[in-house]
């Protein structure tokens, strides 16, 4: 499991903070510790800096498990991955088994980060700064909007023409509802698609496009599509209900019974391009997957 109890020492009425001090942390960092739980006397978690601790005191720590998954391009200040279908871009609790973490902390360092993040089951590129510097930056280029990222992604139906897609949304309000998922509403924050049709499959009824999201919302790409009738192939979100959501999301969903249901044994979704200025240079990333070959597979031969 990536997250351990660390011994780091034996304590006899010292303060949780003193501890972490003399094992090396700064006060920030060990206040932050602290507060996230992650401090801990005699298997009890220490809430408190001023705690007067004695026992065996570990902290819970995050142990990289790599599975070799290599960068497709780097230079000093940062790195691109090509993110598989099914891999988390940051752990997502204490019992996550794998991420993109692991590989880019056993890189480059925990001070490495993804500076945008893929949905879990959309694949393709994400950027990783390798230290804090690169990750501020990179965010700031991500929430200004001065990335360009195009994704490719087959869809249900024949789209003929391009499509500009123009649809606010935000969170859903239904307390019934999965909390992930998104809707669109006139008072939402305002979202902006392009939609480019590539190749038609008439034999699958489904259309390979490219699209390109013009605003950086939370599954906006797929709320879109989804929204003008033309869902992507294998989503696991919308157009279902929430006992099927929830038996996917579980993973007690057959590959069989996904098919059926979605269409797809996974959402055919692909980060296929991503291009940016950084540093007064400017970069273009292309995947080398073959989102089109490998998607119309998956349709119809599962």
């Amino acid at each position: 499991m990536p997250y351990i109890h660390k011994f780091i020492a034996h304590a006899e009425g010292q303060k949780a903070y003193e501890i972490l001090l003399q094992n090396g942390y700064k006060m920030r960092e060990a206040q932050r510790l602290i507060d996230k739980g992650r401090l801990i006397c005699d298997g009890a978690v220490v809430s408190e800096k001023n705690t007067l601790l004695s026992g065996e005191i570990c902290l819970i720590e995050y142990e990289t498990n790599p599975r070799g998954l290599k960068p497709v391009f780097e230079c000093d200040k940062f790195a691109v991955f090509d993110k598989p279908s099914g891999v988390l871009s940051h752990p997502n609790g204490r019992h996550c088994e794998y991420s993109l973490n692991d590989e880019i902390w056993s890189l480059y360092g925990r001070e490495a980060s993804v500076a945008h993040r893929l949905d879990c089951e959309t694949s393709g590129l994400i950027v990783v700064g390798k230290d804090k510097n690169a990750v501020v930056n990179l965010k700031k280029l991500f929430e200004n909007r001065r990335v360009y990222k195009s994704y490719v992604a087959l869809v249900h139906g024949k789209i003929s023409g391009n499509l500009h897609i123009e649809a606010n949304m935000n969170l859903v309000n239904d307390y019934d509802d999965v909390k992930m998922r998104m809707r669109i509403c006139e008072d939402g924050k305002s979202a902006v698609t392009e939609i480019l049709p590539l190749e038609y499959f008439a034999d699958i009824d489904a259309t390979l496009v490219r699209a390109v999201p013009l605003t950086g919302r939370q599954h906006q790409i797929r709320l879109h599509l989804f929204h003008v009738e033309h869902k992507i192939l294998g989503e696991p979100l919308y157009g279902l209900a929430r006992p099927q959501i929830e038996k996917i999301l579980d993973k007690e969903m057959s590959k069989t019974e996904r098919i059926l249901t979605t269409g797809a044994p996974r959402l055919l979704l692909h980060s296929d391009e991503i291009c940016f200025k950084f540093d007064g240079i400017e970069y273009r990333i292309k995947s080398k997957f073959d989102a089109q070959d490998e998607f119309y597979k998956l349709v119809k031969h599962g």
